[in-house]
């Protein structure tokens, strides 16, 4: 397993007290390990795991050729290029019913969506483009269909032995039905990720206490349980850790001994006169970065606890059973709310995505006009509050939510979605297009 300084020296120009969010980004990506440990779980609970292996289809799907809708199945060539076709229809064939006989040349079959197609029979003709005429004959005007029009081949979904689902996806609604549809009734997932989190300081008091005078309620554990809630992993809250070197100590050690990743927030900041970043660096290998960003300057990274249960599989450091006393991997969020919330997307989100052994899928960035101009040094990534809604003209615009101070938790409610304003941007003028990270599916 590589050390932190090793890990480090992969980065180019890699400078912890001006870190752009691209190489910590990167930083981070080499250090996560991945949750190794396998358990199968019925279908309906599958909803949100990551898939431990590839699916692999047991069977043809279809398993037969079949209609694709109701109307008549034909042989194409006896299909009248230049003008209109009359067969006699022999029958009917039903969903879920095999067809009994032949259909003779020079006739069609009544078919319906889903029934098996008999032998010889190649195309079906929608039966509103048809006439079905009293002497039992159907019409079929010229150049209505091709041959093999509306027929479902056997195997065109999946062939028997094909993946249909691969390892590192993450079990969306449609994935249920898919599994469904090839008689699974478990599935093999990679077990949950453990995360422990806590908020840091003296002056923070939680909800249903009295509020002492200077003190504030903490809401960055709630922030981040509803963060964590959207990413399935299980959730060990931990409370309001007093900023006392003994408590702080206990309440880290319990985290890594319980957990594969533990998040706190608070005592990280340069000058701040608190314990949490010596207790930090005692218990592990931990570095302290200031990132070029705004909110969210401040952030501590790496290790906890006993490093016994990591270790490299197939060129990723990997962790077989975690949660178990073996340690875990650290982040360490500044304590405003707002610095709290963008830390999280920026580089906790995808870490954590990461360790639960999900393949990565970077959230796409909608792009929108900025309605206002808006000032923006070069050198850092800025992450602003934004309202974004369709203009007039059907195009997407953006608006600041007002005041961007990284106490104002108002800001990101209001908001449903984050300006990014990138490292070498400069300033942005009003009608100029921005990228957006919309909060939908997001938070």
């Amino acid at each position: 397993m590589d050390s932190l300084a090793q890990i480090a020296s992969c980065i180019a120009g890699y400078d912890p007290r001006a870190l752009p969010v691209a190489q910590a980004q990167d930083f981070i990506a080499r250090l996560v390990p991945r949750v190794q440990a396998i358990e199968r779980v019925a279908v309906r609970s599958a909803l949100g795991r990551v898939l431990a292996q590839d699916l692999i289809s047991p069977i043809d799907v279809p398993a037969h050729d079949n209609s694709a809708m109701d109307g008549y199945a034909l042989r194409s060539a006896e299909l009248d290029p230049a003008g209109e076709t009359q067969l006699l229809v022999s029958g009917t064939a039903y969903a879920g019913q095999a067809f009994v006989g032949q259909v003779p040349a020079g006739q069609a079959l009544r078919i319906m969506t889903g029934a098996l197609m008999p032998a010889g029979l190649d195309t079906v003709v929608p039966q509103e483009l048809t006439r079905l005429g009293s002497d039992g004959r159907v019409s079929i005007p010229a150049g209505v269909v091709r041959p093999g029009d509306n027929r479902r081949l056997r195997g065109e979904d999946l062939a028997r032995g094909e993946a249909a689902l691969h390892a590192g996806r993450i079990v969306r609604p449609a994935d249920l039905g898919l599994m469904a549809s090839l008689g699974q009734a478990e599935v093999a997932v990679l077990r949950r990720l453990r995360v422990a989190f806590f908020s840091t300081g003296d002056e923070l008091r939680s909800v249903g206490e009295p509020l002492d005078e200077g003190c504030v309620y903490d809401s960055n554990r709630y922030t981040l349980h509803g963060m964590l809630t959207r990413l399935g992993v299980e959730l060990i809250d931990l409370g309001v850790v007093p900023d006392r070197p003994e408590a702080l100590r206990q309440a880290f050690s319990q985290a890594a001994a319980c957990a594969d990743a533990v998040i706190s927030s608070g005592g990280v900041s340069v000058g701040e006169a608190d314990h949490t970043k010596q207790v930090m660096a005692e218990l592990g290998e931990v570095l302290f970065w200031t990132i070029a960003m705004r909110p969210g300057r401040p952030m501590a990274i790496g290790r906890i606890g006993g490093q016994e249960s990591f270790s490299r599989i197939g060129g990723q450091d990997s962790r077989s059973g975690g949660g178990g006393g073996g340690g875990a991997i650290l982040f360490g969020l500044p304590g405003n709310p707002v610095a709290v919330m963008v830390t999280f997307y920026a580089f906790v989100r995808a870490a954590l995505l990461a360790m639960s052994g999900a393949t990565a899928q970077p959230l796409p960035p909608l792009r929108a006009i900025s309605v206002a101009a808006l000032r923006k040094k070069p050198g850092r990534t800025e992450y602003q509050r934004g309202i974004v809604s369709q203009g007039s003209d059907g195009r997407w615009q953006v608006r600041i939510t007002g005041a961007q101070g990284s106490g104002i938790l108002r800001s990101m409610s209001q908001a449903n979605g984050m300006v990014v304003l990138h490292h070498a941007q400069g300033d942005v003028a009003a009608g100029e297009l921005v990228d957006v990270l919309p909060f939908d599916g997001l938070v």
